[in-house]
């Protein structure tokens, strides 16, 4: 069945091209949930190096690195897109440089030169960044402005769930604890993979990168594109002039505006919670690929459901209601993370015991930490699923490339800035925990932005604010 587009003309789409759209997200997730966040990232930090500190710091460097290029490009790749036409080849691109850097990390054996790893992940993380720069884009001629909050939201779901289905895949068939050498359902691990030399960890890159390529073939295969509106060359000279008109036009289109900011600040917050969370933790407690693996597995539990309820929120109350409330959780979290450490939770004002009752998460502190993370496993998927309709329910199909690109830019325009005040403090006070403290300023900032931001930011229909 055809649906109608964001603008209210006709969408080339069907149910179908719908689904392979919703699936690049099910395609994509697994890169952030096994590769950064939980089991590549954490193995990074832990076991990598001898040094975890330092071994933080470069990685929150990696990321900060990787946020100044995305933050520069993405305007200027979203503008000359919506010249050129077609998302589609821009996708294909930078699909196959992320596949190829991903599947590089496999080489990241213990006590091999740091630096490879670093420059594969920077060049992987720019070129997943732009390829979802290009797809977001896709979004406002393909479904109705009425329905673009739960779409939004239920492909952010499939994207969990799908990064959930490899993560546990990971945890019971590949991931061995170094002193069993058995895997969470006690079997050593498939293939012969052995966790002294990291091979649980470093096998996420090429298993990420063959479910991207899997996955992102139903949307080349049957979601409907852009037709090619002028030449390369053309387009270039185009977009670039589109850009600057459109940083001009932000100033008369305030709504857009203030939100863009707003999405800016609290952006860089959930960055930096969903980059350096897991290997807070690892750094912390001394989590193996384990722990960190059933604590990526119940806080993608829990942001399904998240985003399934969020869908319906969105679509009855509003992206920015959502957004709101998704903040408020993930600022009560962090500040249960950062408050949290061996013997107590809150910054000591509640101790807790230091006995391990043996097994996973035995100490009172590791469970006061899975509480937190279950929050936040609640409110990220919704703040960035409902973030995406926020700006898609704000522009006109016609000018969807360049405002993503602006998007995007605004989710990293200053997200270095959140890793490198965590690396900054990190160094300064030897403290990670002191770190991970600076990101609730950035998480608040935003949130109090927010609220004085119109919704929609900006009507495509009427070009004034509501």
């Amino acid at each position: 069945m055809a649906v109608r587009g964001i603008e209210g003309a006709p969408a080339r789409s069907s149910r179908r091209g719908i689904w392979g759209w919703m699936l690049f997200d099910w395609a994509a997730q697994p890169f952030f949930t096994v590769v950064t966040t939980f089991v590549f990232g954490p193995y990074f930090v832990a076991r990598l190096t001898s040094d975890p500190v330092s071994a933080q710091a470069a990685w929150s460097n990696m990321a900060t690195i990787s946020s100044i290029t995305i933050a520069i490009l993405s305007p200027i790749l979203g503008a000359i897109a919506d010249q050129s036409g077609p998302r589609k080849p821009w996708i294909a691109f930078f699909a196959a440089v992320k596949i190829t850097c991903v599947s590089m990390l496999w080489f990241a054996a213990p006590g091999s030169p740091i630096i490879w790893p670093l420059i594969f992940m920077i060049l992987a993380s720019v070129a997943a960044e732009f390829s979802t720069v290009f797809n977001d884009s896709m979004m406002p001629r393909l479904v109705s402005k009425d329905e673009v909050g739960r779409v939004s939201n239920v492909a952010w779901g499939l994207g969990y769930l799908g990064g959930m289905i490899v993560l546990i895949a990971i945890v019971a068939l590949l991931a061995a604890s170094p002193d069993t050498g058995l895997t969470l359902i006690g079997i050593p691990p498939l293939f012969g993979l052995d966790p002294h030399l990291g091979e649980d960890a470093r096998i996420t890159g090429p298993i990420a990168a063959l479910w991207y390529f899997l996955f992102i073939l139903p949307m080349f295969f049957f979601t409907p594109d852009t037709k090619k509106a002028m030449p390369f060359a053309e387009a270039v000279r185009s977009g670039l002039q589109e850009l600057a008109g459109t940083v001009r036009e932000l100033k008369q289109r305030k709504g857009i505006s203030r939100f863009l900011i707003a999405r800016m600040l609290y952006q860089d917050g959930v960055n930096g919670v969903l980059i350096l969370g897991g290997t807070f933790a690892a750094g912390m407690f001394g989590w193996a690929t384990i722990e960190i693996g059933i604590f990526g597995i119940l806080l993608n539990v829990v942001a399904i459901f998240g985003c399934i309820a969020a869908g319906a929120l969105d679509k009855a109350m509003g992206s920015k209601r959502v957004v709101a409330a998704s903040l408020v959780c993930l600022l009560i979290a962090t500040l249960g993370i950062v408050s949290t450490g061996p013997g107590f939770v809150f910054f000591g004002m509640l101790p807790l015991s230091m006995d391990d009752g043996g097994g996973l998460f035995g100490t009172a502190a590791e469970k006061a930490y899975l509480l937190f993370g279950l929050l936040i496993g609640v409110a990220f998927g919704p703040v960035q699923a409902s973030s995406r309709s926020y700006l898609a329910r704000s522009v006109s199909s016609s000018e969807a490339g360049r405002y993503f690109g602006i998007y995007a830019l605004s989710g990293r325009a200053t997200s270095f800035m959140a890793t490198l005040f965590f690396s900054l403090a990190t160094y300064a006070t030897g403290s990670a925990r002191l770190g991970m403290a600076t990101l609730i300023l950035f998480l608040l900032a935003g949130f109090l932005l927010l609220l004085a931001t119109p919704y929609p930011a900006d009507n495509p229909d009427t070009a004034t604010e509501s």
